[in-house]
């Protein structure tokens, strides 16, 4: 067959000495048609990390930074509202929440964590017409696409909902040449975009590529799922709104939003069926051949793939490309949110580079410069190049640490498949503790017993993390058993002591340093356990699948006191590294350190075991304990010397802070606070620490303690004033600074916090206040959602400024106004800035009101007006009005009674939904005999509705089919009574 598209886009070697590959050519001729031809401003790519929007973990399409025009919300200053049609090519990544791919990558040769998405737009310029000609255009004028391999789809209705199909869009297609059998209509599942429950949504229509061609008629593989023929383009119609009740409105203005798959495109182009056959994977592929020296990629899948070695190539090479593009917009492996989805990310490449590929370590570093050049452009890509080493140093140390963990869970999994029994599931303890304590993704734990032939108990496994959550939200440590005591009583610490068993050293837990390229490292510990506890009494000896606390003559994990959570981590037997005992939390009793873990084998005294502490939990704690050292100064500063701790809990997700206040804590003085912490993080203090006798310590002047016991020696904590300086005689260094007593792990430098942000702040009882800080990325995040959020009041507040005499907008925009009111209370964000927008909002609100009853009431008063004139001096008016509420109609029959005092008056209003809505009063003329109440609902069940109130007024509501004979009702029955 002759190839279905020209030459000029394969991936042959480079051109023109442009150094621009062939899909770099292709993403250029897309953004060049819409620029040049089509009048297009070109953006270049948003990061992939959301800005304000804590809904997303990652950029997951081309839409997502003009999210604020398609809902309005974008400030009519701001230079968004300027764009009218502009064009781009968007990084993606979809891992994790609504679009996760991560655990198709490799199986097949089409999926992604990472691919840019080639799109253009139309903010209420241009529809549907031009989108499809300027579609048709690029695809068979400039990609010389053949155009019988093409079809394109269209919506075909949905009676439910009452839309119609969209013939405009099918004659659309039929005029550019599209011969009818390309043409197909399909359901709302596959032709009507939603950006979420609520919100702009619309018809759209996608174009298809036949793989096959040769002249054959593939119309009925479209939407089938085959491989043959597959989309390449989306154009979405936003010309709806979905409302909170599920019905349809027509968007005031029309959009234009295309998505086009720069890979899936390529492989059309370049006469490929798999997109890493491609010029942007080959080039990765052949690089980890390379690297790792065994046998080539071949593209082969399924049963086919012996050992899994093509899959392994496409996990790895797409893997690579999606942490080089998240490490540059700072997205790094991490514990929460997408950092951890990033971490899964690397860990899963690692394990196919080590166990699959059998390549050395580095591997996956040694990739970054190859992705780097094909990634690579003028305008999208150079930011790569700068990030180089740094992405190449970050991976290298996640892949260090994570072999150590794959190593000692495979030989888990390998011991624990030796012990079952035949046809049976893979424990889910087993696999919590791999997924849990290694940090194993469940997928690579499901990879690994599916290479085996064995299947996960995953009822069991849902049924333990179920349990997990459920401790997590009644504030319970992870894994921590509900009534499983192993706090040491008073008559088994009395035991310890006459036994003369030594008290625990947990010096071990201050045994870290800062490494050359200003990463934490802790020091190693090895230890030997010296009794264990269990049913509240000591023990030699615990048998497996038992509770119980270990009492280590020495210990590097930190035990929860002095307001800082517990560290968690695991400990191994000497000897026997294919072993994992979980430490689920640490406890400080009389001295003797207690890890609480469940025994997954026997334990003994005196085995000789090694601790391994979770180190990013503990650094986490350690930055957020520094920063309450922080925020208590900072306090001090902007509401004076006499304020006092009163309490505080730090973990390695937020810090909190209890303090005596006189009176509530102004916006203002929050701004300064947070001020005050972040000038002392860019000075990046020494955090200068030191034992001291207790007597010394207390010397100190500006010494801040709280009321609790202190050992003796004691640790004192200074930021930025050597503790020598500190404990000089009349020394005031400490007036100047933070100096705390104080057993907790910190940092050694200011500057590894990066920033704090007071997220809440609430009075607990009177004189007493807490607030709720974040640090580093998570403050980060909330200040970008704060001026996100402060963008959509603004927008706001301008609309309602321009004072609209339309009931209906103004009450969209006090329905706006009170769903941003919940959404600035729940959101992490500044609490300062909630309060200020807080204000606003509140204001907003009046304001809405306010004009709704005005407008409500001057439509009254015109529709009263004018009823007055229509039945003059009648005792009874009974009659219909269209208004666009029941307060509204209400307001009309007050208005005519007062007007005329005598009259009894009975006013319907049918609604284009088929609802009709009922008000009536009676004159006080008419009493006791003429009942409202009895009236209003005489007509409403005529209409098959109800209504209720009191014999003077009354309202109700019923359907329009049985207007009329309620109208006849009506009069009927106040002549019966008058």
């Amino acid at each position: 067959l002759l190839p279905a598209v020209p030459r000029c886009w394969d991936c042959s070697p480079r051109r023109w000495g442009s150094g621009v590959s062939a899909a770099g050519r292709v993403r250029a001729a897309f953004l060049r048609f819409f620029q040049e031809r089509h009048g297009h401003r070109r953006l270049p790519s948003s990061p992939v990390r959301p800005r304000g929007d804590p809904r997303l973990l990652f950029v997951n399409a081309g839409m997502n930074q003009f999210k604020p025009i398609f809902l309005g919300t974008v400030h009519p200053r701001s230079e968004l509202a300027q764009y009218k049609r502009v064009v781009n090519s968007q990084k993606c990544v979809r891992a994790g929440g609504k679009h996760n791919d991560l655990e198709d990558v490799g199986r097949d040769t089409y999926h992604h964590t990472f691919f840019e998405m080639l799109g253009n737009w139309s903010f209420g310029d241009y529809f549907k017409e031009e989108a499809c000609s300027m579609a048709w255009e690029l695809l068979t004028e400039v990609y010389e696409i053949p155009k019988d391999r093409l079809y394109v789809t269209y919506f075909g209705g949905d009676s439910s909902l009452g839309l119609n199909a969209d013939e405009e869009c099918r004659d659309i297609w039929l005029c550019l040449g599209m011969p009818a059998s390309h043409v197909l209509p399909f359901p709302l599942k596959d032709n009507f975009w939603e950006m979420g429950d609520t919100g702009p949504c619309g018809p759209c229509t996608e174009i298809h590529y036949d793989h096959v061609g040769g002249g054959r008629n593939a119309a009925a593989l479209v939407n089938q799922g085959s491989p043959d023929v597959v989309e390449i383009w989306n154009l979405v119609f936003m010309q709806y709104s979905r409302e909170v009740e599920g019905n349809l409105l027509p968007l005031p203005q029309h959009h234009v939003d295309t998505g086009m798959g720069l890979e899936r495109l390529v492989t059309v182009l370049q006469n490929k069926r798999s997109n890493y056959d491609t010029d942007l994977f080959t080039p990765i592929l052949d690089a980890i051949h390379k690297g790792c020296g065994g046998p080539r990629y071949e593209g082969l899948v399924g049963e086919a793939d012996i050992g899994a070695v093509n899959m392994a190539y496409r996990v790895v090479a797409d893997h690579v490309r999606t942490l080089c593009v998240c490490i540059t917009d700072g997205i790094y492996p991490g514990l929460s949110g997408a950092e951890l989805v990033l971490r899964r990310i690397l860990r899963r490449a690692v394990r196919f580079c080590s166990e699959v590929l059998r390549a050395p370590p580095g591997l996956l570093a040694s990739l970054v410069p190859t992705v780097v050049d094909v990634l690579l452009s003028e305008v999208l890509w150079l930011t790569l190049l700068l990030f180089l080493e740094e992405i190449a140093d970050i991976i290298n140390e996640n892949e260090a640490a994570f072999l150590s963990s794959l190593q000692r869970g495979r030989r888990i999994i390998e011991r624990t498949v030796q012990q079952m029994e035949p046809s049976t599931d893979f424990p889910a303890e087993v696999a919590w503790s791999l997924y849990g304590n290694l940090g194993f993704p469940l997928d690579l734990i499901d990879l690994m017993l599916e290479e085996k032939g064995i299947r996960l108990d995953s009822a069991a496994f849902n049924e333990l993390a179920l349990e997990d959550a459920k401790r997590k939200a009644h504030g319970l440590q992870a894994g921590q058993l509900e009534g499983a005591d192993v706090h040491l009583d008073v008559h088994s610490l009395a035991q310890l002591q006459s036994n003369n068993v030594p008290v625990t050293d947990d010096s071990p837990k201050y045994a870290y340093t800062l490494g050359q390229h200003g990463q934490y490292e802790f020091s190693p510990c090895q230890a030997t356990i010296l009794m264990l506890y269990r049913d509240q009494s000591l023990q030699e000896e615990v048998g497996a699948g038992q509770h119980c606390g270990i009492i280590l003559d020495r210990t590097n994990f930190y035990a929860e006191q002095g307001g800082q959570a517990s560290d968690r981590g695991y400990l191994m037997r000497l000897g026997q590294q294919d072993m994992l005992f979980p430490v689920e939390s640490v406890h400080l009793c009389g001295g003797y350190v207690i890890h609480e873990v469940t025994a997954v084998e026997t334990l003994h005294a005196g085995d000789q075991v090694q601790l391994f502490v979770d180190e990013a939990q503990r650094l986490a704690c350690m930055t957020n304990h520094t920063a309450t050292h922080l925020l208590s100064f900072a306090l001090r500063q902007v509401l004076g010397d006499k304020t006092e701790q009163r309490g505080s809990h730090v973990t390695a997700e937020r810090l909190r802070f209890d303090f005596n206040t006189k009176g509530p804590v102004t916006m203002e003085q929050l701004q300064q606070v947070e001020q005050v912490v972040q000038e002392v993080i860019k000075r990046n203090e020494v955090v200068h620490m030191a034992e001291v006798p207790l007597t010394l310590a207390r010397r100190v002047q500006g010494l801040r303690t709280v009321d609790e016991e202190y050992p003796d020696p004691v640790r004192i904590v200074s930021l930025g004033v050597p503790v020598e300086s500190v404990l000089i005689h009349d020394s005031e260094a400490a007036m100047h600074t933070s100096v705390e007593l104080c057993c907790g792990t910190h940092l050694l430098q200011t500057g590894a916090m990066e920033d704090l942000a007071i997220i809440s702040e609430r009075q607990l009882a009177k004189g007493i206040s807490r607030v709720i800080a974040v640090t580093g990325g998570q403050a980060k995040q909330a200040r970008e959602v704060g001026q996100c959020l402060a963008m959509e009041v603004d927008s706001v507040s301008i609309r309602m400024k321009q004072g609209s005499t339309s009931i209906p907008e103004v009450q969209n925009l006090s329905k706006e106004v009170g769903q941003l009111t919940k959404v600035v209370a729940s959101t992490a964000m500044p609490q300062w800035q909630r309060k200020e927008l807080q204000t606003i909002l509140k204001a907003l609100q009046r304001t809405a009101n306010t004009a709704i009853k005005k407008l409500e009431m001057q439509q009254a008063a015109e529709k009263a007006q004018s009823l007055l004139a229509k039945h003059c001096n009648q005792p009874v008016i009974i009659d219909t009005v269209p208004v666009d509420s029941p307060s509204i109609l209400m307001k009309v029959v007050n208005q005519l009674c007062d007007k005329s005092p005598g009259t009894s008056v009975l006013l319907l209003s049918p609604q284009a939904s088929g609802e009709v809505f009922c008000a009536c009063q009676v004159s006080k003329n008419c009493l006791p005999m003429f009942s409202a109440a009895d009236w209003a609902t005489a007509v409403c069940m005529q209409m098959e509705g109800k209504a209720g109130g009191s014999c003077v007024v009354a309202k109700g509501s019923g359907n329009a089919k049985g207007m009329q004979g309620a109208l006849t009702t009506a009069l009927e029955f106040a002549q019966s009574k008058l």
